[in-house]
């Protein structure tokens, strides 16, 4: 009976995965820290985002934005290195690397400003990994210049 039971269950993940439509990314929430609007996931990871056109991405428009982590002390040590994938596929691009990251600001438990670029319009999945380990991802949208 166990052994019918976890086929059917295995089974049933299965296609529940191989359903999962490939455009199922969506925009990462806007959430609030202090007098900061953030785009990520709330109180874990995110940077000052707005939605404006000063912080809005468009195709390879280079931008200063101050990404903030919310974890505990182990869990934010080590090199943190965020990766963007487009949803389409192609070569993930490295966004981000450092050795260490800022002290507590705004609200969270470290930050460390970057410069990021986007080469082209569509969705975005960016993956901040500590030490090899996926802490986070951020879902953001590349505008074509004329939206």
């Amino acid at each position: 009976m166990f052994k019918k039971v976890l086929i059917v269950t295995v089974l049933f993940l299965a296609t529940a995965c191989m359903n999962e439509p490939k455009n199922a990314w969506k925009e990462s929430e806007i959430f609030y820290s202090g007098s900061y609007s953030m785009i990520g996931e709330k109180d874990r990871l995110g940077f000052i985002y707005d939605e404006s056109e000063v912080t809005r991405f468009y195709p390879d428009k280079e931008q200063k934005y101050m990404w903030h982590f919310w974890g505990e002390d182990e869990e934010l040590d080590g090199d943190l290195r965020i990766i963007a994938t487009h949803e389409t596929g192609g070569e993930p691009i490295p966004l981000v690397g450092v050795s260490f990251i800022g002290g507590s600001h705004n609200g969270a438990d470290g930050h460390i400003p970057s410069m990021m670029s986007l080469p082209k319009s569509g969705m975005w999945k960016l993956s901040a990994y500590f030490d090899d380990k996926l802490f986070g991802t951020v879902y953001v949208k590349v505008h074509d210049r004329d939206e």
